[in-house]
């Protein structure tokens, strides 16, 4: 696949960077099967258009979120058999969904047990000076 001139488009390291990842990531989400192939320059170099980076946009977060790459990996083959698998797509996020609910709360516990011992720091600072 050849990238019009007239489409702007991101080197490796330029969509890389617009988007938090490593090139070395970039790469290896492509050996994965994560990104579709992307387009190519006159030279053979691949170049990364608007729609390509909103997609790896979307990777990232799901990454952040932790999503386990067999599951990002599912999803990326749902997507591109198109319209007939959003039921699957949605299954597939409302779990992930659910597993992030479950993580937060389990923050906010940690978050809470470590304001506790801030405050009983602070208190004994205090008692000493």
């Amino acid at each position: 696949m050849d990238i019009s001139t007239r489409e702007t488009s991101l080197t490796v390291g330029e969509a890389a960077e617009r988007v938090g990842l490593t090139t070395y990531t970039l790469r290896w989400y492509e050996q994965e099967g994560l990104v579709a192939p992307v387009g190519r320059d006159s030279s053979g170099r691949r170049r990364y258009t608007e729609s390509d980076v909103n997609w790896l946009f979307l990777l990232t977060r799901l990454r952040r979120t932790g999503m386990p790459v067999r599951d990002m990996r599912r999803y990326a083959e749902l997507a591109r058999q198109g319209d007939r698998t959003l039921g699957a797509r949605r299954a597939l996020f409302e779990a992930h969904r659910a597993r992030v609910l479950a993580r937060m709360a389990d923050l906010r516990e940690d978050l809470r047990v470590l304001d506790h011992k801030i405050d009983a720091y602070r208190r004994a600072e205090e008692e000493l000076a």
